[in-house]
């Protein structure tokens, strides 16, 4: 098994100005790629800014013999995104691989969220995907490969006081699950990292246990999925503390009223330990396979 290496591949990684993004950016540039490295440099609630954070990045970089070139563009604007991709390839002539790291919190109770709350998150978490990687994906369509990596968290799971985080991290699995069906044909790969790592935004959430939680663990499963060795893609990935796990959203066998049939939802109460049956659930790769699926079921 031969060493991977980015030798002639240019990323782009968003909030790569510390924690997590920093050791992506470090990595991949180490085996040979150009890196775009971008970050506002705000604070973790999303204000303020320091140009300074991605250039000590890709001055770190150059000092290490790699190739890199900051950007300081805001990625929760259409126009950012569009300017992140073209530094890209002014810098470097494409874009192979897009890391959508950057991020914030704005943690609160659902019943004192507030709308600006929502739409700040939103803005940077989830449409900041979109404006990042449509840019990205045309390039990448063009040239017959790509690979993307979403960052999204174990919070998609359920997480007190992040109803407008975890729904944002959420909608990037269906990002990039589609993004992974549209691009399959033109060599692009798309895939989702959920990360427990030691940051700004976690340290203090934590605690002792983020000890046990340093970024630079997370790094290898995102290396791997942003190289030429991935094959993997319409994947969701949890990489914690050294260990690295599939997570899926799965599709049960379920209980079938038979044709012809319209169930009442005292039939719903009665079969539900059949319909809640995890027993021979399998992943769908996009909603034909649901289709499918049922089609077997009414066939049969």
């Amino acid at each position: 098994m031969s060493d991977i290496s980015f030798d002639g591949r240019v990323a782009v990684v968003t909030g790569a100005g510390g924690g997590l993004g920093r050791t992506y950016a470090l990595e991949l540039a180490r085996r040979g790629a150009a890196v775009v490295v971008n970050a506002l440099g705000g604070s973790v609630e999303g204000e303020g800014g320091d140009p300074t954070a991605a250039q000590k990045v890709v001055d770190e970089i150059k000092a290490a013999g790699g190739d890199a070139a900051p950007n300081f563009d805001s990625v929760s604007t259409p126009e950012g995104g569009a300017a992140i991709v073209k530094t890209a390839v002014d810098s470097f002539g494409k874009v192979d691989i897009v890391i959508n790291n950057a991020g914030f919190l704005r943690d609160k109770s659902f019943l004192k969220l507030t709308w600006d709350d929502l739409d700040a998150v939103l803005d940077v978490h989830l449409k900041a995907a979109f404006y990042v990687s449509q840019p990205a994906f045309a390039v990448m369509k063009e040239n017959g490969y790509g690979r993307f990596i979403f960052t999204a968290s174990n919070a998609t799971f359920g997480n007190f006081g992040q109803t407008n985080y975890s729904a944002a991290k959420m909608g990037l699995v269906g990002l990039s699950n589609t993004i992974a069906v549209e691009g399959a044909r033109a060599g692009i790969l798309s895939n989702v990292i959920m990360p427990v790592a030691k940051t700004r935004m976690t340290e203090d959430l934590l605690g002792d246990f983020a000890d046990y939680l340093a970024p630079e663990l997370v790094t290898p499963m995102v290396t791997y999925l942003a190289s030429e060795a991935c094959t993997t893609t319409h994947g969701a990935y949890s990489a914690a503390g050294g260990r690295y796990a599939r997570v899926s959203w799965a599709l049960n066998n379920g209980w079938f009223a038979g044709k012809g049939v319209t169930p009442t939802a005292e039939d719903i109460q009665t079969n539900l330990e059949q319909i809640e049956d995890r027993e021979g659930s399998f992943v769908p790769s996009s909603t034909t396979d649901e289709i499918v699926a049922l089609n077997e079921v009414f066939t049969k």
